[in-house]
């Protein structure tokens, strides 16, 4: 149910085709505010739009191609999302994902790429985003439960959520002299373009639910209130946080996919090694 309370304020969403920006942002522009899509691929911006438009037909909102990791591309979103009504009120930044590869088979480029790819896209919007707002803007982060749970074959996704994760409270520190907000949503195992193989495999579904009290995995839908929440004045007192919206998942551990790993990288890739002290 739309209250408004978002009436006259500008948005930027980063990877804003993504399912959880699209999702967040039909809940954003039915609460009163304009917002800017920001994505490397035009063809996917426009039906996004096109599908919140499906359910807002009367909001505004705006697509901008580019590379959140590309400073002057980061800059030019935000010029757009501010010159919107004169102002920059929220940013969502989506931007993420990881190698899916054990650790013994990581190369430097892969830890690097998802530091990249999670952190600093994350301190490039912020950065630039910060100067164009007021007291009262909100930065909201995409973490995971990666950054609390160990996910065994995540090892780069889980050091680059944590990373993130430590940001945001550092910049929330910091920025709080600004009356600005950063704070983060931990989404657990959630549906999107990036979990489709998850998704599609029955033994990973399988093992995954085990590990979720509520029952069930998560849709777009269940995480993008968090991010509203987190966007609106409801949340005007909080920076610095990062929950999660994962079906209870924290209370318990990540399933153990060594098969899939196994298929995917061969035996050797999971074998067994002698513990430290051990005799051959």
């Amino acid at each position: 149910m739309a209250n408004q309370t978002l009436q006259g304020k500008t948005v930027l969403i980063t990877a804003g085709a993504a399912a959880i920006s699209i999702a967040a942002a039909k809940l954003l522009v039915r609460d009163g505010a304009a917002v800017v899509l920001m994505g490397r691929r035009k063809a996917a911006l426009v039906a996004a739009r096109e599908q919140i438009l499906g359910d807002h037909v009367s909001a505004q909102v705006e697509i901008f191609t580019g590379d959140a990791l590309n400073e002057a591309d980061v800059i030019g979103a935000l010029h757009m999302a501010h010159a919107l009504k004169g102002r920059l009120d929220i940013v969502v930044s989506t931007v993420g994902g990881g190698a899916f590869k054990p650790v013994l088979l990581l190369g430097e480029q892969d830890l690097v790429d998802d530091l990249r790819m999670n952190v600093v896209s994350a301190f490039l919007v912020t950065k630039h985003a910060v100067p164009l707002m007021g007291a009262g803007g909100s930065i909201i982060c995409i973490s995971s439960t990666a950054a609390k749970l160990t996910f065994p074959y995540l090892v780069s996704y889980n050091t680059a959520k944590a990373g993130l994760e430590g940001f945001v409270r550092a910049a929330a520190d910091e920025l709080g002299r600004r009356r600005i907000r950063i704070n983060a949503v931990r989404p657990g195992m959630t549906r999107s373009a990036g979990t489709s193989l998850m998704f599609d495999s029955p033994e990973v579904v399988e093992q995954t639910l085990e590990q979720v009290p509520l029952g069930r995995l998560g849709e777009p839908e269940d995480i993008a209130p968090a991010i509203r929440y987190l966007a609106g004045p409801e949340s005007s007192w909080m920076t610095g946080q990062s929950f999660a919206v994962d079906g209870g998942n924290e209370l318990r551990r990540n399933p153990d996919l060594s098969g899939m790993v196994a298929e995917m990288f061969g035996p050797e890739a999971i074998r067994d090694v002698p513990k430290a002290g051990s005799r051959p």
